[in-house]
């Protein structure tokens, strides 16, 4: 799948003036809807909607959070990273990358609530075009359609279904 421009301005508007994403994904706000990959009492994975990487999936806490140091007790912490290494491994089984990124981003002027990216690099990806490069929506996103992220979706779900078996 081939990136595409992605209109930094108008999402960079959304991110600092519009509502919380992830409160928003969890109050069930249609304009906020994602692909719900991993969902438990206080946790919640679901698929970026604007993925640099096939099957990037984003991962937070539903308590609305902003610190991963502040805001987290030790016992918090270790649950969500429990939750990253859980859906890390499916997107492992699915996509078999040759690295998987995990990172937190946001900040306090954008995308405040606390979150995870889990990015897949698929095999063969030029040195110059890993990393940094491969995660920065400035280089384009992929546009997977609903069906293909809801099909990415359903695979996820199975592959960590078969872990907890």
């Amino acid at each position: 799948m081939e990136r595409t421009a992605m209109d930094l301005r108008t999402y960079a508007v959304r991110a600092r003036t519009g509502p919380c994403f992830v409160c928003a994904q969890v109050a069930g706000d249609p304009g906020y809807r994602h692909e719900v990959v991993y969902e438990d009492e206080a946790h919640l994975a679901f698929l970026d909607r604007w993925p640099t990487l096939p099957g990037k999936v984003l991962v937070a806490p539903k308590a609305h959070a902003e610190h991963v140091v502040r805001d987290l007790d030790e016992g918090a912490f270790g649950r969500l990273m429990g939750v990253v290494h859980r859906v890390a491994s499916a997107v492992e089984a699915v996509f078999a990358p040759e690295r998987t990124y995990l990172l937190s981003l946001g900040s306090q002027q954008g995308n405040a609530h606390l979150h995870w990216h889990i990015a897949g690099l698929p095999p063969g990806v030029p040195y110059e075009r890993q990393q940094f490069h491969a995660l920065m929506s400035e280089h384009g996103v992929l546009s997977p359609t609903p069906q293909q992220q809801s099909e990415t979706a359903a695979r996820l779900r199975e592959a960590l279904a078969a872990r907890s078996r």
